[in-house]
């Protein structure tokens, strides 16, 4: 736990702790009073119930889409099934300013319902929430779906023996194994949407906000530190208690389970049940993924003379505004140098923490369990500008140098890589442990002969997950890269900032570049998974 805990005090609490403590000391005396006075006033009221509410709701709609999907990728087996898997994936890497934006090009004025049907979703709730499912799908897909893939179907047939009906036997055996991961990837849809930014900057507009996008505003608009100190405060107290009761209840319910390689779970469908359930998965893919990412590429390719590839040829000349020091190609490298050393960073910050999760138990234990998650509900926003004061001076002077935007990318992938480790882990029969020590291995070989097979699935997807984060991470990005080193989620919001039909079309351009990017290396590690994972057993 020691390297664990040093990452996350230095990078994390004291950056936020700074800030908070900026806001409320400004004279060297705390002004405790700030609290009555922001959260009586009316607005601030509105925002922490639109936030609750709006998160439940997208919370709820997710796992009612996403599960489904869950069940057909562990266990039916299709044609384009590795091709799908990585497509579903590519949303949660976008960039939520780019997501917001396809939704809005989607469903919104002059969107492609709107020319079609007449249809508009933009001036309700119901874009945003659609937008979440968007944004969400693959958390529960690839964390639900990397356990339940694995779960030995035996059991279940057992039951059915045992004359249960197939309602029973999944509601009885299926349900309870798969608790602790449903659980977790309901957690992160909860704190993604809580925390939402970019979507509801973009489809809210004035009308809608949620903590995030008023912690933005008071600090980068208004300047009202001490207000946007308390609602960090606020964030971080909310999201501290929801952790703390997942931590107690998850750990009651997690149990060793029976884990077989994914390979002999998966099946052609059989009957017309399964085949109309492949079906209804592929159609709700269809309409909430392809057909936002398909308007990314349609607009990249639409310029005033017809389509072309003129925005595209446009990337690779220096912008005359100065906003970009380098060809926007360039962005394309630096995401992807980035995103690589903020993957090591995670699974190695990550691996550890959910090892001794797993072997140590204890109230510590537990908070730290939860202390691990708090970068996915705490502002973004407070953390870039928490870099930005506290590691501008030796011996943590980062400001220059390249490891601050891997750094931040890493807070947000470790919480991935601990959740999605973690069931897999407590899974594992400790009398396997047991009988590698009895045989005279070391904790260290019995690890790495007992677990490490067990849990290598879990180890890639892991990593895949803090690759994708990292690749489309912005709100603290935003504030650290450097004008001759930005990202491509960087890039793609100055250019939606700026007028002018170039700058939007180099925006999509750059979204679709950044959703191949994604596809393909996403599919590598489909076909790198399977390649690992098969005769293991």
């Amino acid at each position: 736990m020691l390297l664990p805990v040093a990452f996350f005090a230095v990078f994390f609490a004291w950056p936020v702790v700074s800030i908070v403590e900026r806001g409320l000391r400004p004279d060297g005396r705390w002004e405790f009073g700030r609290f009555g006075e922001t959260l009586g006033r009316p607005e601030i009221l509105d925002v922490l119930w639109f936030t609750l509410w709006q998160a439940l709701a997208s919370t709820a709609l997710t796992l009612l889409v996403a599960l489904p999907g869950a069940y057909v990728f562990a266990r039916f087996d299709f044609p384009g099934k590795r091709v799908l898997r990585a497509v579903v994936t590519v949303p949660f890497v976008l960039p939520t300013v780019m997501v917001g934006t396809a939704f809005l090009a989607l469903v919104g004025r002059r969107g492609l319902l709107d020319d079609w049907w007449g249809l508009r979703l933009d001036t309700g709730v119901w874009a945003i929430l659609l937008a979440h499912v968007f944004f969400n799908y693959a958390v529960v897909v690839r964390t639900v779906g990397g356990l339940w893939s694995q779960l030995d179907p035996r059991q279940e047939e057992a039951a059915r023996v045992l004359g249960a009906s197939r309602w029973r036997a999944w509601r009885t055996v299926t349900l309870p194994a798969l608790g602790p991961s449903v659980a977790a990837a309901a957690l992160m849809v909860f704190l993604f949407t809580a925390s939402s930014f970019g979507i509801v900057q973009i489809l809210g507009g004035p009308a809608y906000s949620t903590l995030e996008t008023e912690i933005y505003r008071q600090t980068a608009d208004r300047l009202q530190l001490s207000t946007a100190a308390v609602l960090t405060l606020v964030q971080f107290v909310a999201v501290g208690a929801i952790l703390a009761v997942h931590a107690r209840t998850v750990r009651r319910r997690e149990t060793a389970l029976r884990l077989v390689p994914a390979e002999r779970t998966a099946h052609r469908p059989q009957g017309p049940g399964q085949w109309a359930l492949l079906g209804a998965v592929l159609l709700s893919v269809a309409l909430l993924i392809l057909a936002p990412l398909g308007v990314l590429v349609e607009r990249s390719l639409a310029t005033p003379d017809g389509y072309g590839l003129d925005y595209y040829r446009a990337l690779g000349h220096v912008d005359e505004g100065g906003t970009f020091l380098v060809p926007l190609t360039d962005t394309i490298v630096n995401s992807l140098r980035y995103a690589l050393a903020a993957t090591g960073i995670a699974v190695l910050i990550g691996g550890l923490a959910a090892a001794a999760l797993t072997r140590r138990a204890g109230r510590l234990v537990r908070g730290f369990d939860a202390l691990l998650m708090l970068p996915l509900g705490v502002s973004a926003v407070t953390v870039g500008f928490g870099f930005l004061i506290t590691l501008d001076e030796p011996p943590l002077d980062l400001r220059a140098s390249w490891i601050l935007v891997p750094l931040a990318q890493a807070l947000v992938g470790v919480p991935f890589v601990v959740r999605t480790m973690l069931p897999v882990l407590r899974a594992v029969d400790e009398r396997l442990r047991e009988a590698a020590a009895v045989l005279g291995a070391s904790p260290w070989r019995a690890w790495r002969e007992v677990d490490l097979p067990l849990v290598r699935r879990a180890l890639l997807i892991a990593a895949g997950f803090a690759f994708a984060v990292s690749l489309g991470e912005f709100g603290a990005t935003v504030f650290i890269a450097r004008p001759d080193n930005p990202t491509l989620p960087v890039a793609v919001a100055r250019l939606l900032g700026r007028p002018g039909e170039l700058n939007y079309g180099q925006a999509m351009a750059l979204s679709t570049i950044l959703m191949v990017v994604c596809a393909v290396s996403l599919l590598l590690l489909e076909r790198l998974r399977s390649d690992r994972t098969t005769g293991e057993f």
